[in-house]
């Protein structure tokens, strides 16, 4: 199963980048987890200033600024939602404070009989 999982920092100033003993650290951790066949995939995202939320409700679109800062998102294998939090933990393990959310990403099949 694949997990989107979004990650927000606790800690540091928005936009402040770790020092470079720490990113060289993660950037070993999400290696051997893409050798390892778990991060499918990974990127930081952008400060607040650079985002918006797009909302329509009652076919009326509002646009406001982002509420929630979030740090970065990668996309994981995982073989249950337990095996999924496990990796997350390892992971803030690293990365230091901060919270993951983890959204499983839906797999639908072909239509029946295609």
């Amino acid at each position: 199963m694949r997990y989107l999982v979004i990650y927000r920092a606790e800690g540091r100033e928005e936009g402040g980048a770790p020092d470079p003993e720490h990113m060289a650290e993660m950037g070993r951790y999400a290696e051997e987890q893409s050798r390892a066949g778990v991060l499918l995939g990974t990127e930081p995202l952008g400060v607040r200033a650079l985002g918006a939320r797009v909302r329509l409700k009652d076919g009326q679109f509002t646009v406001s600024d982002e509420e929630e800062r979030a740090s970065g998102y990668a996309f994981l294998n995982a073989g249950s939602r337990d095996e999924v939090i496990a990796q997350c933990k390892e992971f803030l393990g690293v990365a230091g404070d901060g919270v993951t959310e983890i959204r499983q990403i839906l797999e639908f099949g072909p239509p029946p009989g295609v």
